[in-house]
């Protein structure tokens, strides 16, 4: 076998060692990502100040370099909240190391009962970094009206005295600041996982 004829398998091998790579590594992160949850584009989060952990003020500038995870509900909730709060705990959890760089936050839409101290010990029962924020009722309607939450008291019959209907969305805020998803009550903790991993980079 020639020389010449040697160092072109040679080339060609390296070739397809190369290509391999493009196409298994680099491909994967050039293609756009195909995301499960919808999609807004270019949208500043308007920021949330509200009163957080141990009474402080919370900010949701505060969180920035991390993907933040906002959901409108409230702790007296009997389903929708505990299920969203859950399935944002499990598809943390998928994240692996990368977790810490997902935050999230419950703006309570029940200010009425949700004190400070009760938001605390609610969220902790989800994960110890999820935090709650409370604040007075008109601060919480300006904010809840910026997102698009919908939210109204209703009577009933149960031990709560009242339930609170909302909008069950889940905001996803990307590095950036920007509102990236929209979250529906529906998606899987995979589905979720993997848009949060993508937007942590």
């Amino acid at each position: 076998m020639t020389r010449v004829r040697i160092f072109s398998m040679v080339g060609l091998a390296a070739f397809a060692v190369v290509f391999a790579v493009l196409m298994l590594v680099v491909l994967p992160r050039v293609r756009p990502h195909a995301f499960n949850a919808q999609v807004m584009q270019g949208i500043p989060a308007p920021d949330i100040e509200l009163v957080g952990p141990g009474g402080e003020p919370v900010a949701l500038s505060d969180f920035e370099g991390q993907v933040v995870a906002v959901y409108f509900g409230y702790t007296f909730c009997p389903d929708v909240c505990p299920i969203s709060l859950a399935k944002l705990n499990r598809a943390r959890t998928m994240l692996g190391e990368d977790a810490d760089q997902v935050q999230v936050v419950m703006v309570t839409v029940d200010p009425a009962r949700d004190t400070v101290e009760v938001l605390e010990e609610y969220m902790s029962n989800f994960d110890e970094s999820f935090i709650g924020l409370t604040g007075p009722e008109d601060d919480i309607d300006r904010i809840a009206t910026v997102y698009g939450i919908y939210h109204q008291a209703q009577e009933s019959t149960s031990a709560a005295g009242y339930l609170v209907d909302h909008t069950s969305t889940v905001m996803v805020i990307d590095k950036n600041g920007e509102l990236k998803l929209l979250v529906p009550y529906d998606m899987t903790d995979e589905e979720v996982a993997d848009d949060l991993a993508y937007l942590v980079g």
